[in-house]
This record gives C-alpha cells, structure tokens and sequence, in this order.
C-alpha cells in the first residue's frame, strides 16, 4: 500500500471536480480525502495499492469534464489508514 498527495491546479473548483474525483477513486477500490484549496486547487490525499494510485494520479491530469488542469504536484506521504473515500467541505 502506498499514499499520495497530489495537488492539481488550473480551472478545477466549481466544474464537479471533487466529486468526480470521489466517484473514481470508488472504482479504484482506494480511499483518502479531496478538498478545495483556498488558492483555488484541489487536494487529493489517495491511498491503496500503487497501480491503483498510479492511475488515479494519471486522471486527475484531467479530471472531470468541465474541469481545465494546468498541472499537477504529486508527492508520496504517509499512509494513514483510512477507511473510505471522501469529500472535505
């Protein structure tokens, strides 16, 4: 198991980003948090098995359909063992 911060920037609040995140990261069987950012980019804390988190981390170079992403920070942190996926408001 592995965890990962990603950080992505661009036109990603108001475009269902979040909750496109949330529904994806269900399909991936992998847990963690996303949240609006005060600066106007999304957090992603996404933990669960590296191929999974891989391709988490390859959609959010997307993300939903209305969304624009200028780029994207990605670090791997600590695993904290969380139990489900789900939206910080």
């Amino acid at each position: 198991m592995v965890a990962r911060q990603i950080q992505v920037f661009g036109k990603v609040q108001g475009v269902w980003y979040r909750k496109s995140t949330q529904i994806k990261a269900h399909a991936l069987n992998l847990n963690g948090t996303v949240q609006n950012l005060l600066d106007g980019s999304v957090l992603i804390y996404v933990e669960g098995e590296v191929a999974f988190v891989d391709q988490l981390q390859e959609w959010c170079r997307t993300g939903s359909k209305y969304a624009e992403v200028s780029h994207l920070e990605a670090m791997d942190c600590a695993v904290r063992n969380l139990d489900s996926f789900e939206i910080i408001r």
